[in-house]
């Protein structure tokens, strides 16, 4: 790159705010998946202005622009196209303000998930969103695909709890979308459709959070079936009744395995596993539970036992995290795809995988937030394998047909990035492909916004 380039930036961010050395810029090639791409550039804003003029400078330049949170994403959205550069959030972290009373965070983009909901608790608030890695993960990037996480089944995900936003269009204007109220049927709702869009439409430099209150106490049910078909079937008496369960989360045979063995759960071997979590004021709880309890009772239930600790439940909650980077332990390769199926249609899914995991010889681990019907199909293999890795990629891509032709979608939460556009022509109609594209052009005309995510070709 010419270095009258890199001196515009400079001129524009400050020579503290851009990094151009190699080994500065590696550690801002890749995230949580396994594309890598060494950007050429990385910029550091702290402030809208600056991302304006950089967002200009982009597409004087031409040049593709590669928004970051803190690269927790598996799907490879964060991760910049060749000669690219990348806009890191990092120091655009400050909590703007917090209205408790009205029930509100506004948050910069760089702002981590855990630190927010430190700084909640003091008004015993909480904000809904939490993936595995909400200590670490940032706001922006929760916006960017939308994250959802284990109380998405009553608490909603990203989507469902986000107001309003500011961003900056590939063009460099400043754009508001939405309000600070919890209600609002003025105009089109674009705040919705900029997340999600993993960065592609415009660059969120200033998000108004909802807030919930946070529950008093919560509990926690262990229900062990013999099989999947028993806990699907639990799982829609579960989600037929008044009460949604905090959470409702599955683990099969050989992720039950896993929390065991790597994890340090006491579980017992089992066909399958609900984690069924209700929360509310603790006088309250012991009733809920015992109704849910005699609700996830049934054909095909083992055992259910209530966590009654804190440590106890703690533990199981903890195995269940751990599951994702425990699987590291079984082999050098996985493919974590977070498919979402109709719930009625999750033993279908199952079935499906035990079979490929059988033909293709390859061990696949499922296990995921089973309230909303999204399941982690995890495909495990060796990578030096050439045979095997093939196997791994072909078993994906029969996946992703196969959770089509259920009714259901290629991600729940993690987005499509790199990892699934291809898949993205099986997903969606030529006519809503070209929606999307111009929708895309609309607010990034010379296409200088994360190029090569999301869309195919």
């Amino acid at each position: 790159m010419d270095r009258s380039i890199y001196n515009a930036f400079e001129q524009a961010l400050g020579k503290h705010a851009v990094l151009t050395g190699a080994a500065d810029c590696i550690a801002y090639g890749f995230d949580n998946s396994a594309y890598r791409q060494n950007p050429s550039m990385v910029l550091l804003p702290t402030n809208t202005e600056q991302v304006q003029a950089a967002v200009n400078l982009a597409r004087q330049f031409k040049l593709p622009l590669t928004a970051r949170g803190r690269g927790t994403n598996t799907t490879g959205a964060s991760v910049p196209v060749a000669n690219g550069i990348v806009m890191s959030f990092e120091r655009m972290n400050q909590i703007v303000r917090i209205a408790a009373d009205d029930r509100i965070a506004v948050v910069q983009p760089g702002v981590l998930n855990g630190d927010l909901q430190n700084a909640l608790a003091e008004f015993a608030l909480f904000w809904p969103p939490d993936p595995t890695s909400a200590p670490y993960c940032s706001i922006g990037g929760n916006i960017a695909c939308n994250a959802g996480g284990p109380r998405a089944v009553k608490y909603g995900a990203t989507r469902d709890n986000v107001l309003a936003l500011k961003a900056i269009t590939g063009t460099g204007e400043l754009v508001e979308f939405g309000a600070a109220t919890s209600k609002n049927a003025s105009g089109f709702d674009l705040s919705r459709l900029l997340i999600g869009s993993e960065g592609g439409l415009a660059l969120v430099v200033e998000a108004t959070l909802k807030l919930s209150p946070k529950p008093a106490a919560r509990q926690l049910l262990r229900a062990l079936y013999r099989d999947v078909e028993s806990a699907a079937h639990a799982v829609a008496r579960l989600m037929n009744q008044p009460n949604t369960p905090s959470m409702l989360e599955f683990m099969d045979a050989s992720a039950i395995a896993l929390a065991r063995d790597i994890g340090g759960a006491d579980l017992p071997d089992a066909g399958a596993l609900l984690l069924i979590e209700t929360d509310g004021d603790a006088e309250q709880l012991p009733q809920a539970l015992q109704k849910l309890s005699e609700i996830a009772h049934g054909e095909g239930c083992i055992d259910i036992s209530v966590a009654h600790s804190d440590a106890e439940q703690n533990q199981l909650l903890a195995a269940r995290k751990a599951l994702s980077p425990a699987l590291r332990s079984l082999a050098t390769g996985k493919i974590n795809e977070d498919v979402v199926v109709p719930v009625s249609q999750v033993p279908a899914l199952v079935r499906f995988v035990e079979r490929l995991s059988a033909e293709q010889r390859l061990l696949i681990v499922c296990f995921g937030h089973i309230g909303n019907g999204n399941v982690h199909v995890n495909i495990m293999y060796d990578k030096a394998d050439a045979a095997q890795t093939a196997n791994a990629e072909h078993c994906a891509e029969r996946l992703f047909t196969e959770v089509l032709a259920l009714g259901g979608t290629l991600s729940g939460e993690h987005g499509i990035g790199l990892a699934k556009r291809a898949f993205m022509t099986q997903a969606f109609i030529p006519a809503t492909l070209a929606a999307m594209r111009g929708i895309k052009n609309l607010f990034d005309p010379d296409g200088i916004l994360n190029p090569g995510k999301t869309l195919p070709d």
